[in-house]
């Protein structure tokens, strides 16, 4: 029987976890897939070459259009033109017998005139013979190709039109040659040659001797060089940039014919009715699968802790779904030009997680959602993720978290609004200093004043959130804990003015419970507010409890002990009913059932038993349940050490210690901690905090002297 309680009672507790963790995850995890699937899949068209577009259509992915950059890299390789090699020996050769012809007439006529000088009555040569003379020291290659007639005009001419003709015609020649003479650029580099020298200055005789002697000048210096032409078209098909079609680019426009190129175009992209691509949806899937896995780990650590209730949950899901839902809202107003983002209160999401959770789960959670609200911001293009939106997201968030320092002050909402303010601001500043577009000054304002805008909305949604989940959810924060620990709150003033006894008592408790759980690293505003309420139900009947027994008999002296037990214990389901009543959190309700536990009424029990010995215990316990979270187990231990101690008549250190050891020993060995998760270690910090603070409290006073006993000393 025992095996199968403890059988139903593992199989419940899987039940529950599967209803607090996984149920809540697959419901957030479908929420995120079909708001994010229009992020990543998107609407394909059904239309017929040459039909006319019915609406705009950009492209949704950015990939490279071969058969494009191939047409480009055929008509850049086409457009570049043989390279040749320029023979700089031909061009030296070449030239050089134009030269030597001129050195050759100059010389001779040199010759000449020495000789006349000497002989005088010697007949000078003939034209004739100055040729034939002319012919016998030229070059071979010169006289074979150049007539006599064209040597004897040269001869016949002036030297100052010969010297004239010379450099008009070798400064020809070279450019020629430098540009490079290829075989098929022989006859119109002669005939440009002839141009030039018809067009100068020069007698017409001269000017037809220097074209002949062009002409036979003129030779192919450039030769076809295969390595240069290879090298040149690799060069240029290097320079060819692939055909990019970029995502967000116009494909076609409304009203815009289809043309057999668009229509490629769209069937390249995928946006022909034929061409669904379910690659994107699946990595959509395995994105969500990542982010739910995430918030699953840290509602995991949640429960491992058992901070974990259906609040919580709650207030993670709906939390969620509100930043995911106002993202998608923002996201249908962006274009590829005007980003939105900005305008997005998402640092609600991070105070919130960290007033109803803690730190470390609202920054974690805030990563997830700065990754999911840069797919929501992509523009509808699958594949991409504005990296932009997902670290405004994640620093504005995380602004949130940091500079909401005190979470027990709701005005701390607006000073972390202030910060969240200027993180926003420095955020929007540097992409648009990053960026290479010039951003104009009014730009500049637009997109600051969205941050300063989003920044209000956070801090005045959390405020305006804030109730809802603590009343609507039943989550007990730090700022509902301090409102219900106001002197002015009704219940505690019923027991100040009914029970002030109990009222001073309590605080008492109060105090010792909030050090011991910060000894531990519990809750101990908490401990402390729950030790507020804890005797509520002593205001049922005030003066059965001793420290509501002021100048009165106790009423206990005048009837059974049986009666007296019943009252007495009674007094924690009094008050936890009271606490239903006025809907206090049920944290605090529970510590005031249990924080007897099951314990023995003592002093009743074994009075009963002087007269009666087959009494039976059970009558004289509390009947729980006992202690089941630290905060609880710490205000059963502290309210029976305080009201102990108050019982000493002389409160010293060893008297105090020798209380809380007895007192905790007693717990332990009644297994009144039994169904606490409290640790060894742990009980003993308790035990050390407890004394520390009844010290302090109790601490040894001066003894001041008497008027009297100051007589007797003078």
């Amino acid at each position: 029987m025992k095996n199968r309680w403890k059988w139903l009672r593992s199989f419940r507790l899987k039940q529950m976890k599967w209803l607090n963790i996984w149920m809540p995850l697959l419901i957030m995890g479908l929420f995120f897939f079909v708001i994010a699937i229009s992020n990543v899949y998107t609407e394909t068209y059904d239309i017929e070459r040459f039909s006319e577009a019915n609406q705009t259509i950009r492209s949704p992915l950015t990939i490279e259009n071969k058969d494009e950059t191939e047409r480009k890299s055929r008509e850049a390789v086409e457009a570049v033109e043989d390279r040749f090699s320029i023979s700089s020996e031909v061009t030296q050769e070449r030239v050089g017998y134009v030269e030597e012809l001129f050195a050759a007439i100059t010389k001779l006529e040199e010759q000449e005139s020495q000789d006349e000088g000497k002989e005088e009555d010697s007949e000078p040569p003939t034209s004739t013979e100055k040729v034939q003379n002319l012919q016998q020291i030229l070059n071979a290659e010169i006289t074979k190709n150049l007539d006599q007639t064209s040597l004897l005009r040269l001869v016949e001419a002036s030297s100052n039109e010969r010297s004239l003709g010379k450099e008009l015609l070798t400064t020809s020649l070279y450019e020629a040659f430098n540009a490079g003479v290829r075989t098929e650029d022989v006859e119109s580099t002669k005939e440009d040659l002839a141009q030039q020298l018809r067009y100068s200055s020069l007698n017409n005789k001269l000017k037809n001797v220097l074209i002949n002697v062009s002409n036979f000048a003129v030779v192919e210096n450039a030769t076809f060089d295969v390595e240069k032409t290879v090298e040149a078209r690799r060069q240029a098909l290097s320079n060819v940039e692939p055909v990019m079609i970029r995502a967000g680019e116009v494909i076609v426009r409304e009203g815009q014919t289809i043309t057999n190129e668009i229509y490629e175009d769209l069937a390249l992209v995928g946006l022909l009715n034929n061409d669904r691509n379910m690659y994107p949806v699946i990595g959509l899937f395995i994105l969500v699968v990542l982010l739910i896995g995430i918030i699953g780990y840290e509602m995991y650590c949640l429960h491992l802790k058992g901070q974990l209730d259906r609040g919580k949950v709650a207030s993670i899901v709906l939390v969620g779904l509100l930043l995911v839902s106002f993202m998608k809202v923002v996201s249908y107003f962006s274009t590829p030009t005007s980003q939105y983002f900005i305008f997005v209160p998402v640092a609600t999401g991070g105070m919130l997680f960290k007033i109803l959770l803690n730190e470390r789960t609202a920054i974690t959670l805030s990563g997830v959602y700065a990754i999911l609200g840069s797919l929501i911001f992509n523009s509808a293009i699958p594949g991409s993720l504005n990296m932009e939106a997902g670290i405004y997201f994640f620093l504005s968030q995380l602004a949130g978290i940091i500079f909401l320092i005190n979470v027990k002050d709701r005005s701390a909402i607006l000073k972390a609004g202030i910060g969240i303010t200027a993180v926003n601001i420095l955020v929007v500043l540097l992409f648009q200093f990053l960026s290479f577009e010039k951003y104009s000054l009014t730009d500049i304002l637009i997109q600051t004043s969205y941050g300063v805008l989003a920044a209000f909305l956070s801090a005045v949604l959390a405020i305006g959130l804030l109730p809802f989940f603590e009343a609507t959810l039943g989550i007990l924060s730090d700022s509902k804990l301090l409102t219900l620990s106001s002197p002015n709150h009704p219940l505690l003033r019923k027991i100040l003015i009914e029970a002030p006894g109990t009222y001073h008592h309590s605080v008492m408790v109060a105090n010792l419970s909030e050090a011991s759980c910060e000894a531990i690293g519990a809750n101990g505003l908490l401990a402390r507010v729950a030790s507020y309420y804890h005797d509520l139900g002593k205001t049922v009947r005030p003066h059965y409890f001793i420290e509501n027994q002021m100048a009165i008999k106790n009423p206990h002296d005048f009837i059974e002990p049986i009666q007296s037990a019943e009252i007495i214990i009674n007094h924690p389901y009094d008050g936890a009913n009271l606490l239903k009543k006025h809907h206090i959190p049920k944290e605090i309700i529970d510590i005031a059932e249990q924080h007897h536990g099951t314990t023995l009424l003592k002093y009743f029990y074994y009075k009963e038993k002087e007269h009666n010995k087959q009494i039976n215990e059970a009558l004289y316990r509390y009947p729980g349940p006992k202690p089941q979270t630290k905060e609880a187990a710490i205000v059963c231990i502290c309210d029976s050490v305080e009201a102990a101690v108050r019982s000493l008549k002389e409160p010293t250190k060893n008297k105090i210690e020798e209380i809380v050891t007895n007192i905790m020993n007693d717990r332990l060995m009644d297994g009144q901690l039994n169904e606490s998760p409290l640790t060894l270690k742990e009980i003993e910090l308790i035990h050390k905090a407890i004394c520390e603070t009844l010290n302090g409290i109790f601490h040894t006073r001066i003894q001041y002297p008497s008027k009297k006993n100051i007589r007797e000393a003078n």
